[in-house]
């Protein structure tokens, strides 16, 4: 039986403070003898403020020491995407059982890029069959991030569990920044996410081509839209057909569960996972059964080659995509539309009929109407060749109308 004792004492007078990262706020609390926690992203800054304190109800906010911020600059620059080494950062473990600090300590040796399982962590212990015991420890671990659990697969490379805010969608997320691999696997992502264009170069021909749209560039400020990269066509088209119709944390929960499904699904959703699972198996994920028919008939055609690779697309004009594209079930012009803004970084893709877009163009030109699909696109023409950048504005024109 593995023993789990801790000689608690009075705890130490606690500081935290809220951060913001590429995926939302961040909480951490510290005291005199380090870090005492971190806490995983909310979209919402006074929900993770309210979540913090039910959890260190006598935390003062506070500014973080020198020690405590040099550990903030390190995890921002982790869920950036940075190489971040935060092997340094001191943790506060006085109350935290003898047990769990080994698995802490174990689990931060884990590079980031690769990942263990829970039988991995107990073997490195010497404490071979508490698999489920280093479970439970990831489970309570306080210290996210620094104690990187979401390196920590089940056996056979499934997902497994994750307690943090966000569930397993927030581990696959984690995974997907850091381009997690499995051992002896591929990675995860292909392409550096760089555009195929000076971003520079399209604001200051948008500029000059359109007075309006300048206003609209000079309220939203820089150009910050970043690729989303993938494994494949296949899996970035089965992500996008989940997400159809769905508000984003509903769909982001439903594809996280897809994945959990089967093993090393973190490293790229597969043709052969979805043709090898049953209708029951992939609607207990939480799929319609239009959309399991959809992915079906994509795995499918991908199994057959008829979708294209990475590759192959990238070699391919945009109106080829999008008729190719377009013949799987539940793949229509917008969502090929997507595919090459925000996969391939294509510089001149103007999704007309998407309501964004046509929301935005209404508000900058104070239109009391949306415009129709011909407006647009005949007004677009002098957008021309970097209308991906000038559909980005306009979809920030609409975000600020809201807000």
């Amino acid at each position: 039986m593995v023993s789990i004792r801790s000689s608690r004492r009075a705890p130490a007078k606690q500081g935290f403070t809220l951060f913001g990262t590429a995926i939302g706020h961040c909480s951490i609390v510290w005291s005199k003898n380090g870090i005492v926690g971190v806490q995983f992203p909310d979209t919402r800054e006074h929900a993770a403020r309210a979540h913090l304190l039910r959890q260190f109800p006598c935390a003062t906010e506070s500014p973080p020491p020198t020690e405590v911020q040099q550990s903030i600059d390190g995890i921002v620059a982790l869920l950036c995407g940075e190489e971040s080494d935060l092997s340094a950062a001191r943790l506060d473990m006085d109350n935290v059982p003898v047990f769990y600090r080994r698995v802490y300590e174990a689990t931060r040796t884990i590079p980031a890029g690769t990942t263990r399982s829970y039988g991995d962590i107990a073997a490195m212990l010497s404490t071979r069959g508490a698999a489920r015991a280093v479970g439970q420890a990831l489970g309570r671990n306080p210290f996210a991030i620094i104690v990187p659990c979401h390196r920590v697969l089940a056996a056979g490379g499934r997902i497994g569990g994750f307690s943090a805010n966000g569930g397993i969608a927030t581990k696959l997320q984690l995974l997907a920044i850091e381009a997690a691999r499995a051992a002896s696997q591929s990675r995860l992502f292909d392409g550096d996410g760089t555009f195929g264009f000076d971003p520079d170069v399209a604001i200051g021909h948008l500029r000059r081509a359109d007075p309006v749209l300048a206003r609209v560039i000079h309220d939203v400020g820089p150009f910050c839209m970043r690729l989303k990269r993938t494994t494949s066509v296949f899996a970035a088209l089965a992500e996008a057909i989940v997400h159809q119709q769905l508000s984003g944390k509903a769909a982001v929960t439903i594809f996280a569960r897809l994945c959990a499904l089967f093993p090393h699904a973190h490293e790229g959703l597969t043709s052969e996972h979805i043709l090898g699972a049953s209708d029951k198996k992939l609607r207990a994920a939480g799929l319609s059964h239009s959309k399991l028919l959809s992915l079906r008939d994509l795995a499918q055609r991908a199994a057959a080659g008829e979708i294209p690779t990475l590759m192959e697309i990238h070699r391919m004009a945009d109106d080829t995509i999008i008729e190719s594209l377009s013949e799987v079930r539940g793949i229509g012009r917008w969502t090929a539309e997507m595919l090459l803004i925000f996969r391939l970084g294509r510089p001149d893709v103007l999704p007309v009929d998407d309501y964004g877009i046509r929301k935005g163009y209404a508000i900058a030109f104070r239109k009391r109407t949306l415009p129709s699909r011909a407006e647009l696109e005949r007004h677009g023409e002098r957008w021309m060749p970097y209308r991906t950048v000038a559909s980005w504005y306009l979809w920030r024109a609409a975000d600020l109308a809201k807000k």
